[in-house]
């Protein structure tokens, strides 16, 4: 990466923090979410159903906007937070909290539909045996779905990354903590000469969004493969 000056590396760097953090704190609510939509039935499914998916509905600004208005200082949830010394709003926390929603709802659909997948009479005959719901779904559906986790995680990871109505709105687009590689590029958009340094973003933009599309299309393959038997 030497091609890539101080500023470029670090709203690389922060990227990739933001973009782990994002994935890795959705993920379990993604597993529950998914597997509660594909296995469930229950008053309100279909709206849950909604609003996990509303934020590849809404334009990001307004996602951005309804965070600020709910995690900033003066919003309910943000006012809590704060009591607590807790501060997302202009942080790169808040970044990954921006990310992490918009890339959501990817998460949960790859992750539902590898649990759809399964037999239900597999995990029926673990519980038939005594074993408790958690045991079963730790023990027979998690394994057999875990390639379509992987494969929702590297999709939410790459919608992570690429991210930036929500999360400027949100944080704004401040260097060093707040300035991802979206943001980046559109800040260096706005200079005389910033063209170069854009360019090379929006490469390695590019070869890793390519990069994570292709590792997830495998990973699903894989994924059927594995159910199918084959």
């Amino acid at each position: 990466m030497g091609w890539l000056g101080p500023a470029e590396l670090e709203a690389l760097r922060l990227s990739l923090r933001v973009s782990f953090w994002a994935t890795l704190v959705t993920l379990p609510f993604g597993i529950f979410v998914a597997y509660a939509l594909a296995r469930w039935r229950f008053p309100g499914r279909q709206l849950l159903n909604g609003l996990v998916h509303l934020p590849l509905i809404l334009p990001p600004v307004v996602t951005g906007y309804l965070l600020l208005l709910t995690f900033g200082i003066q919003g309910p949830l943000g006012k809590l937070l704060a009591e607590l010394g807790i501060v997302v709003a202009f942080r790169w926390t808040g970044a990954a909290l921006a990310a992490g929603i918009m890339a959501f709802p990817l998460m949960v659909r790859a992750i539902r539909l590898s649990i759809e997948a399964v037999d239900p009479k597999l995990e029926q005959a673990g519980a038939t045996l005594g074993a408790s719901r958690p045991f079963v779904f730790a023990t027979v559906t998690l394994p057999m779905i875990l390639p379509g986790v992987i494969a929702g995680a590297i999709l939410a990871f790459a919608k992570a990354m690429g991210e930036f109505g929500a999360t400027i709105t949100f944080v704004s687009n401040i260097p060093g903590q707040t300035q991802t590689l979206p943001s980046a590029v559109y800040a260096f958009l706005q200079v005389p000469g910033g063209e170069n340094a854009a360019t090379r973003l929006v490469v390695v933009s590019i070869i890793i969004a390519m990069g994570a599309l292709l590792l997830s299309e495998y990973v699903g393959r894989r994924a059927a493969e594995r159910v199918s038997g084959s």
